[in-house]
């Protein structure tokens, strides 16, 4: 932070008790830093990060043509000096702005008629013009057509994968239905959700439900392999009219016992047919020592549902299908075969749900190309499906860079959320995302695990002027994109320029826009130079792609433990902008993700250091953290013997061995402009 001679010779007073560690931070550094690197016109050519303007024009470059005999690609990008400065486009009722220079390379090939191999024929390079773009005063806003415009910050909900429940609202009887909602950055969403009657539906872009097996087998899986993902499996042999099951003692308890289980050493009953197996009768059949097999009733068999299809070995013909229900019919043609053992379900009523395996036998399609018709015909009504339209509709869905991303952010959330220990990976998803998903919805409804807080702030991030700016960028280079290759087709016969590719006037109209009318673009409040610093720290939860007032309930507008030393629990106006409309706490901060960080001071066996920490409130929940106000001795120790806490959000009373962190300043939790309330 620049400060003038006199300032750096005032001097200034602190009659705290405490003695802060930490200064304030320059406070405008979250909005300066964002536009610097969505610019990055200080940074030669070279060496700039694929952020902002450069990650934009490498996404949509190279542009080629349908036949692919001409492609444009960007080479570089540099900003011209304005041509007036702050003062004077104020004055003049102008925007501070400069030009953008891009220098684009045009490639003509042509075709080898005998290999098929193509060569290049002409190359061109020249630098175009692509509009003006606004740029940032040394206070931190915009000088558009003469007057001083802000853009808030917008807190949104991260990309990633949530899962969910209605919380008993749906169904009469209050059941509570499980649902899971992968959102990208940008393309389609994905739900999952349970029915009632315990079906999994998928859903695209909150269109029409359809069994998510449907999506399963569009990804060409077969009924056999579904089964194999998600249940474990028993064994039976059957022999003439003897049925033997290999025992597993883990899996009866808490069942009842259908027949005698028999110790096979000492002929003893351990557990009576009509009995519940207890954790006594495992340990008793565990000591054993491996997989015992015991003969069953036909009884016990009876209803079990198959994992694999029964094949008869000799003429090839499938006499029972994978996931067909094992009924009385269906045994007495297995009695009349040669011996052989066969694979059921592991399922149960208390942790094992049959749940994909009922879904499937709901699932009309048959195999991968069934299920993508189904998916055309639900995205694209009316329209008739054929096999390849159908595949390249599904595949663009969620697998093409070009229409769907996660984001580094959404992956990385992504593969915390299922369990992964890589947190990088591509934008598009996988098959595996998608089973990984579905897998933990059946654990959710099976009684493991904990929905996902979308208040917390460790699942909501700020999305800053930069960010903001590059999504506006990018829209209007898509419209440019589509004229482009149009064009290029007469670049190849008419020896056509980049210059005369490229129209910038879409991308000229979509930054105006964005800067003339958008709800996150704001007059100036230039009341006094704190309510200008409060304007520049504001973080708005409406605007394109957040939430409006009208739909806005009362959990997202309310105080959450996780806002502690990021958002301000005091500012946010009265009315119906409560608590969408917030400020930044004096100290935090966004990381490279975006998510909203405070500092803590480390304290390591009672002995609060000058080890200055920033947490998120992901990483935050993990740690002991005490208030900045404990009381401490000369040597920085915690003199009580217990010290007042905060710990997975609750606050607790913890031993000073057991603290981890401290906080750095008791006005770490509350705004600028409210920190300047006396005796707060």
């Amino acid at each position: 932070m620049a400060y003038s001679f006199t300032e750096k010779k005032r001097i200034r007073k602190d009659f705290g008790k405490s003695q802060s560690i930490l200064q304030v931070p320059y406070l405008l550094a979250t909005q300066m830093d964002s536009y610097r690197d969505f610019l990055q016109a200080d940074v030669p050519a070279a060496a700039r990060k694929e952020v902002g303007l450069q990650e934009v024009f490498r996404s949509l470059f190279p542009m080629e043509s349908y036949s692919g005999n001409a492609s444009l690609d960007f080479v570089s990008y540099r900003l011209e000096k304005p041509v007036f400065d702050v003062v004077e486009c104020r004055q003049r009722g102008l925007t501070y702005c400069a030009g953008l220079r891009v220098r684009l390379r045009l490639a003509l090939y042509e075709k080898d008629d005998s290999t098929g191999a193509k060569r290049i024929k002409d190359v061109k390079e020249q630098d175009v013009y692509m509009g003006e773009l606004p740029l940032m005063t040394d206070h931190g806003a915009f000088v558009i057509n003469g007057t001083e415009r802000v853009i808030v910050s917008q807190l949104h909900r991260s990309p990633g994968v949530f899962f969910d429940h209605d919380r008993g609202k749906t169904h009469s009887s209050g059941k509570l239905l499980f649902n899971a909602r992968i959102i990208p950055y940008r393309g389609s969403w994905l739900d999952f959700e349970f029915d009632p009657k315990d079906h999994i539906y998928a859903r695209i872009d909150r269109r029409r439900k359809l069994p998510a097996t449907t999506l399963l087998r569009a990804l060409g899986y077969s009924t056999e392999d579904i089964l194999a993902m998600f249940f474990e499996t028993d064994t039976f042999r059957i022999d003439g009219k003897r049925i033997f099951y290999h025992l597993i003692p883990q899996r009866l308890q808490g069942e009842t016992a259908v027949f005698d289980i028999v110790h096979p050493k000492t002929v003893e009953v351990v557990v009576a047919a009509g009995k519940r197996v207890t954790a006594r009768h495992v340990r008793q059949l565990s000591e054993l020592g491996g997989e015992q097999e015991v003969e069953v009733p036909e009884a016990f068999l009876l209803g079990k549902v198959l994992a694999q299809d029964l094949v008869d070995e000799a003429t090839g013909e499938v006499i029972v299908a994978a996931n067909e229900a094992l009924d009385a019919e269906i045994l007495a043609r297995l009695y009349a075969l040669p011996a052989r053992s066969l694979r059921t379900l592991y399922t149960n009523e208390l942790d094992r749900g049959a749940y994909i395996s009922e879904t499937l036998r709901i699932d009309t399609a048959r195999d991968a190309h069934e299920a993508q018709l189904e998916i055309y015909r639900l995205m694209r009504p009316g329209e008739p499906p054929s096999k390849d339209a159908a595949q390249n509709l599904f595949q663009g869905l969620f697998f093409s860079p070009d229409r769907y991303d996660l984001s580094a952010v959404g992956r990385m959330k992504f593969n915390r959320r299922v369990g992964r220990e890589e947190i990088t990976g591509p934008g598009v998803l996988s098959n595996e995302d998608i089973i990984d998903v579905l897998k933990v919805l059946v654990a959710l409804r099976n009684g493991q695990g904990d929905i996902d807080d979308i208040d917390h702030l460790g699942n909501r991030r700020v999305r800053s002027v930069g960010e903001l700016m590059e999504n506006q960028f990018r829209l209007g280079l898509v419209r440019v994109e589509r004229a482009v290759k149009d064009r290029l087709a007469l670049a190849e016969s008419e020896g056509l320029t980049p210059q005369d590719l490229i129209n910038a006037k879409p991308i000229a109209a979509v930054v105006n826009e964005f800067f003339g009318s958008s709800q996150l673009s704001q007059f100036m409040d230039q009341t006094n130079p704190l309510s200008e610093v409060t304007h520049k720290r504001r973080v708005s939860a409406l605007g394109p792609g957040g939430l409006t007032r009208e739909r806005a309930g009362f959990e997202v507008r309310d105080v959450h433990p996780t806002h502690y030393g990021r958002i301000c629990p005091i500012e946010t106006p009265e009315g119906p902008n409560i608590g969408l409309i917030n400020s930044l706490s004096c100290y935090a901060r966004t990381n490279a993700y975006g998510f909203l960080e405070t500092p803590y001071r480390r304290v390591i066996a009672g002995r609060a250091t000058n080890e200055v920490v920033y947490l998120s409130a992901i990483d935050e929940g993990n740690y002991v953290i005490a208030q900045a106000n404990s009381t401490l001795d000369d040597d920085n120790r915690l003199v009580d013997e217990l010290v007042s806490c905060r710990h997975r959000n609750e606050t607790v009373l913890a031993n000073p061995d057991q603290v981890q962190f401290m906080d750095i300043s008791p006005r770490q939790i509350v705004s600028v402009a409210a920190s300047l309330i006396p005796f707060l």
